[in-house]
């Protein structure tokens, strides 16, 4: 998309950061084109890899995200702006709804369950789904133990991606409304998030695109999407 690399900015090397958090049962390497894509643009990179099936989504944003803030006070940056896919944006929502962040920027969302997801209320029960999942996959949910519900509305330069294509059918039959094969476009929304849009990618793979990153650099940048 040629007229939306046009409106990017290359700015000063290293002089603002971008978190990085990855999503459930993945590792930092599923955002490593999307760290590639942003560094080429200037930004420091802190691509984060937490053990998201070891522990509940609360310990997980406290300890991590912690660690990566950190990083980002050695290097002394101007800004720091997050970009997170599925899970990872719950954590997000997690650390900041219990301490605020200096020189916080801008923040991006691919995918996320942030009014759960119904997946996790057929699946999570099950004993080999939580075995491969951990135990986050019984606080997704859309019932009264879902987290993303309980955290409430953003108080935060919020932009959220959905994506409306499939690679798993089973787990579409299984959401009602438009999805990803994992959250809706529904369920993907927040109250207080500035910007929304849908774009024709998949939940495990819509991370990697190369016009999902400009689109979330251009939100970091401008505090909107393209259209």
């Amino acid at each position: 998309m040629e007229n939306l690399k046009a409106k990017l900015i290359p700015i000063d090397k290293d002089s603002e950061a971008i978190i990085l958090l990855h999503g459930l049962a993945r590792t930092s390497r599923s955002m490593n084109k999307a760290a590639k894509l942003l560094a080429a643009y200037g930004y420091q990179i802190i691509n984060v890899d937490y053990p998201s099936r070891s522990a509940d989504i609360s310990f997980l944003a406290q300890k991590y995200i912690a660690q990566a803030l950190k990083q980002c006070a050695v290097k002394d940056v101007k800004k720091i702006h997050f970009l997170t896919h599925s899970m990872g944006g719950i954590l997000l929502r997690d650390y900041l709804a219990n301490q605020t962040i200096d020189k916080l920027g801008r923040a991006v969302m691919l995918a996320p369950p942030n009014q759960g997801t119904e997946v996790m209320d057929k699946l999570g029960s099950w004993r080999l789904f939580y075995y491969l999942s951990g135990p986050t996959v019984l606080q997704l949910g859309t019932d009264n133990n879902s987290v993303p519900i309980r955290l409430g509305p953003v108080n935060f330069q919020l932009g959220v991606i959905a994506g409306d294509k499939t690679v798993n059918p089973l787990f579409s039959w299984l959401i009602p409304g438009v999805n990803d094969g994992i959250v809706s476009i529904s369920r993907a929304q927040v109250a207080g998030m500035k910007d929304f849009i849908v774009m024709p990618y998949s939940h495990p793979f819509i991370m990697r695109h190369e016009a999902v990153i400009e689109q979330a650099l251009h939100f970091i940048q401008q505090g909107c999407f393209a259209r």
